[in-house]
């Protein structure tokens, strides 16, 4: 099957003065099209720290991160930025919406960038609210929605551009137990879809709903196991 992530040798170090510090210490992974993977590990694991190369939100100090077929490990930040409204789809703890702009707008904002003319960015972006069930709450700011809402507001927006990631870092951080699950279940049916989905989190009842679960702890891969009931499911 056709790899969507493919990341050899990565290293990356970070310095106070002179003295390095290493933090991943040559990982090798690959992610194919339509898995679906949670990331996991304890405080200092590394695991933030890949997810921001993953997300092309850094950069490696050595080896090489493949993302659908283009070697993003040296381009230049003007060019990770087009890669990232293109290619990667983010689902952050804290929404991260704009509270002036409407969920509709706030949806609609990565076509923006993409020079997207405004009919087409709205007609766009109210299909993909409709896929999570909000098309209802279209015209409402942030602060007139639930945590949940807000939520599925921001899957959306990171559903708009087709990328070929969906990045989620803790998605379910934020939310009660009952939302989190109404939160997984819309993962799921993106993933059903064939989309490929990385999902970063420290909780075991959250990383349940993935495919494969790999596991960090001290800058390297201590576990790479697949959930064979969910696959079977």
């Amino acid at each position: 099957m056709e790899s969507v992530i493919e990341i050899t040798h990565l290293v990356k170090n970070y310095y106070l003065g002179k003295q390095a510090i290493q933090v991943l210490k040559g990982l090798e992974l690959t992610i194919l099209k339509n898995e679906y993977v949670a990331l996991m590990g304890p405080s200092g694991s590394g695991k933030s720290t890949l997810m921001n190369i993953l997300g092309c939100l850094d950069t490696p100090t050595s080896g090489t991160y493949i993302l659908n077929h283009k070697d993003v490990s040296r381009m230049p930040e003007d060019d990770l930025a087009a890669i990232r409204n293109q290619e990667i789809g983010f689902v952050f703890q804290q929404f991260n919406l704009l509270p002036k702009y409407t969920a509709l707008e706030n949806v609609a904002l990565p076509l923006v960038y993409a020079g997207w003319n405004k009919k087409d960015r709205e007609e766009r972006a109210m299909e993909v609210m409709k896929s999570v069930n909000l098309e209802d709450r279209a015209y409402h700011k942030p602060n007139e929605m639930s945590g949940g809402q807000c939520q599925r507001v921001a899957i959306a927006r990171a559903l708009v551009n087709n990328p070929s990631i969906i990045l989620a870092d803790e998605p379910t951080g934020n939310l009660d137990s009952k939302t989190s699950v109404e939160i997984m279940d819309i993962f799921d049916k993106i993933h059903a879809k064939g989309n490929t989905v990385v999902l970063v989190t420290h909780e075991e009842d959250i990383a349940e709903f993935a495919h494969r679960v790999i596991r960090l702890r001290d800058g390297i891969i201590e576990s790479d196991i697949l959930n064979t009931e969910k696959i079977r499911n």
